[in-house]
């Protein structure tokens, strides 16, 4: 590799842990470049006299947010937008928007003759009824905005659906039945302008979404990927102005169709089915892209193998597999708002989804604006009830976790705070253990 006086540095922006960002990261130090994980231990943007610095330095920025996972994904849009504002940014954010949204992806992908299931958007609610009975006897009726299979389901036309789920705009696609006892798609993954590889993905028994995620078996698709099936994938690709991307294509009666094109697919399942790692042509990529150059036989070399060990380049946060640290069934807590703090003790609460803080509490510490509302169930109440949502900052035993929390009133309880999977999703939980000292 000849690339000057200097190694490009090349930042992988990603604020989670996930196999693929560890090996985008071994890849570019295995192909000679300066590799930084770009995380919220050790990344930094200033602006001092008239000038901005990013630490760490970097050339060249890959964008590894999974947007369609994240509680804020407007503020996780927002600040891979501020990288791109200062380095070339593969995945740039403005195109990463449109892949983000399923129907947006399907408006743009039609606008190029690019084939796709027939779907409609309504946002009134008898429209949209009207209009998921011209789809046949099934249909898909999906969220906007999902991944994983999350906000997907198979539905009767016969069914009464709303045009939203939660705060989610919802749609509905028509339902492509595939040959076999098992409903199956392929997914071809793409780097700059090459098909790195595909794979068939089959539906779980019981059910008809292949996410691999929800227990999708996958195979290589071999000789399947036709060059009609690479050029669709390719031209879905480029018309998205996406630099790298999973595109989910399957074969219905009418031919092949584009499902979906995701910015941030993850390939743990392709290499499975093919050996191969997307991850040194998506580093070679950002090499490039920061001027420098890559041996391409190296490059081949390395998909041989997903290296998704700690890289040397990851703050000293992430570990490798250790164990979680142990919370209690009661905590303290110090929970953060913008105008104070307080050190309360906390519930643990496996079976709730999301935190809950007390309404005097959240008050006292200025924890707010309120930024959503959620409705609760309630046997007592027909239609639930309706809390507001703040964003609020959960200190536990040092670790921060910047959760949206509901607000309710916790008077009658006896503590002020509950704390639900979005905190204890990083922590074992031993219902044994009170900070209190109570029994």
């Amino acid at each position: 590799m000849k690339t000057g006086p200097r190694a490009p540095a090349v930042g992988v922006l990603s604020l989670h842990s996930s196999k693929e960002t560890k090996a985008i990261c071994n890849a570019l130090v295995a192909l000679g470049a300066h590799a930084e994980w770009l995380r919220e231990e050790n990344t930094t943007i200033r602006i001092r006299d008239g000038e901005v610095e990013l630490d760490p330095p970097v050339d060249v920025v890959v964008n590894r947010l999974l947007l369609s996972k994240a509680d804020a994904p407007l503020e996780e849009l927002c600040l891979a937008n501020r990288f791109a504002a200062l380095r070339p940014t593969l995945n740039h954010p403005e195109h990463v928007l449109t892949a983000l949204d399923k129907y947006a992806t399907a408006i743009a992908l039609v606008e190029n003759d690019i084939p796709v299931p027939d779907a409609v958007l309504a946002l009134d609610y008898h429209q949209f009824n009207e209009e998921l009975q011209t789809f046949g006897e099934k249909a898909v009726y999906k969220t906007a905005i999902g991944t994983n299979g999350a906000g997907t389901w198979l539905v009767e036309t016969d069914e009464q659906k709303t045009p939203s789920v939660g705060m989610k705009q919802a749609f509905l696609q028509e339902y492509v039945e595939t040959e076999g006892d098992r409903h199956r798609d392929m997914r071809v993954y793409v780097v700059g302008n090459e098909v790195i590889g595909s794979m068939f993905r089959y539906a779980p028994p019981g059910d008809w979404r292949t996410n691999v995620a929800l227990g999708g078996e996958v195979e290589d698709a071999g000789d399947a990927l036709t060059d009609e099936v690479a050029d669709l994938a390719l031209r879905a690709t480029e018309v998205l102005q996406l630099d790298y991307a999973g595109v989910d294509v399957v074969e219905g009666p009418d031919g092949w169709c584009v499902l979906e094109v995701n910015p941030t697919a993850g390939f743990k399942g392709l290499y499975e089915a093919t050996g191969v790692s997307p991850a040194p042509y998506i580093a070679k990529l950002a090499i490039e892209r920061a001027g420098g150059a890559v041996d391409m036989a190296r490059v081949t070399e390395l998909a041989a193998r997903l290296d998704d060990s700690i890289p040397a380049c990851a703050p000293l946060a992430v570990t490798d597999g250790a164990d979680p640290a142990t919370v209690g069934y009661i905590e303290e807590v110090t929970v953060i708002g913008t105008s104070g703090a307080k050190t309360v003790f906390a519930k643990s609460d496996t079976g709730a989804g999301r935190t809950s803080i007390d309404t005097r509490l959240a008050a006292a510490i200025g924890a707010g604006p309120v930024t959503n509302s959620i409705r609760i169930k309630s046997g007592s109440l027909k239609g639930g009830r309706v809390r507001p949502m703040v964003d609020v900052v959960v200190d536990l035993g040092g670790e921060r976790h910047t959760v949206q929390a509901s607000v309710e009133d916790r008077s009658h309880m006896e503590h002020p705070v509950l704390l639900g999977r979005d905190v204890l999703q990083y922590y074992h939980v031993n219902i044994n253990t009170r900070a209190d000292g109570s029994a």
